[in-house]
């Protein structure tokens, strides 16, 4: 009896490749169906939209056109897509839903449990893309390079950059703090040993690598970091403790004239605080990829600041963590098929 799969992907996650990475991990006694979201064309929900769906986060799908899709499958896999609990009790032959992406928020994992079906993920799927995404921004402010681009752009030749009081400086002279040391983190601070860069990091909860400690990596109190970082670099998860984790009191702390990336998350960080900061010149840069709300308001004021620059949380996407991401859920639908364990359950 051929295994029914319903996939519903979008134009990142594109649902061919997932059908692909499937066919190959599982051959082709399949009965695939597949179905393309508009995402990232159109915006997702954040959460607490929609009747019914107070349990799900980031997620893009009408409800009953994902029950009605999904059918008599036995396995689903979706990046996006909401699964809740009303769903759920619509969806009586659904076994597995391999979600791909790190955190399966568009799914009430309390539902799923209660009504036994398993769900796995593919953690870090994107670490590599967003921890190089944090280097190109590190680099565009210490380099100068937005601050030359726009002007530039202007028909403006900023020759006077130059200069040896305006110019940039090079990441081997500077102290750079990464706030968060899980699988991006980490992978930010082995691209930034290249560099020659002093390396701090805080993270409460977990140890340095060998590899780390031993080429001068300094675990550090939160406040040493702020203190004596000329970049804070932030990488850590959303929790209840770190929700607005970056508000003014703890900005007042960074060195004057610091350089702040956020490729992290939108809610870790006060964004009216942040604007003060940036105003007052405080923080001398800002290097933002992720907003409390998305996307962001056309009048915004961070938009019309001189000293930030901006891009529309896109850190995350590359080719290979589709690839990579497909190829992952694909494993976990072969294991569940054969009667293996999941590699990921959450």
């Amino acid at each position: 009896m051929h295994k029914k799969i319903a996939i519903i992907g979008d134009r990142f996650m594109l649902p061919e490749v997932f059908r692909e990475k499937i066919e190959k991990a599982c051959g082709d006694n399949l009965d695939i169906r597949t179905l393309e979201a508009a995402w990232p064309d159109e915006p997702m929900e954040f959460g607490n939209a929609a009747l019914g769906l107070d349990k799900v986060k980031e997620y893009f799908g009408d409800p009953d056109e994902v029950v009605d899709f999904i059918g008599d499958a036995e396995i689903f896999v979706t990046q996006l897509a909401p699964l809740s609990e009303t769903m759920m009790q619509r969806l009586p032959a659904l076994k597995l839903v391999a979600v791909s992406r790190g955190g399966p928020i568009n799914i009430d994992m309390v539902a799923a449990r209660a009504h036994g079906i398993t769900v796995v993920n593919v953690p870090g799927r994107n670490a590599s893309a967003v921890a190089e995404f944090t280097i190109g921004a590190i680099l565009a402010e210490t380099r100068l390079i937005r601050v030359g681009h726009e002007a530039l752009r202007k028909g403006e030749w900023r020759g006077d950059l130059y200069r040896a009081d305006r110019t940039g400086r090079e990441l081997n002279e500077m102290s750079v703090g990464v706030i968060g040391y899980g699988n991006i983190g980490t992978k930010v601070v082995r691209l930034l040993r290249a560099f020659g860069c002093r390396i701090l990091v805080t993270d409460p909860y977990v140890q340095l690598s060998a590899e780390d400690r031993n080429d001068g990596v300094e675990l550090v109190a939160l406040d040493d970091l702020l203190s004596r970082s000329d970049v804070v670099t932030l990488h850590s998860r959303v929790t209840e403790e770190t929700r607005g984790l970056i508000n003014k009191d703890i900005i007042s702390r960074m060195k004057p004239g610091v350089i702040f990336v956020n490729t992290a998350r939108g809610p870790l960080v006060d964004y009216d605080a942040l604007y003060d900061a940036l105003v007052s010149g405080h923080i001398g840069s800002a290097m933002l990829e992720t907003f409390a709300v998305e996307p962001v308001p056309a009048d915004w004021p961070l938009l019309q600041l001189p000293n930030v620059t901006l891009t529309p949380h896109i850190a995350g996407a590359s080719v290979r963590t589709v690839i990579y991401a497909a190829e992952q859920a694909a494993e976990e639908v072969r294991r569940f098929i054969v009667g293996l364990p999941p590699v990921n359950p959450c």
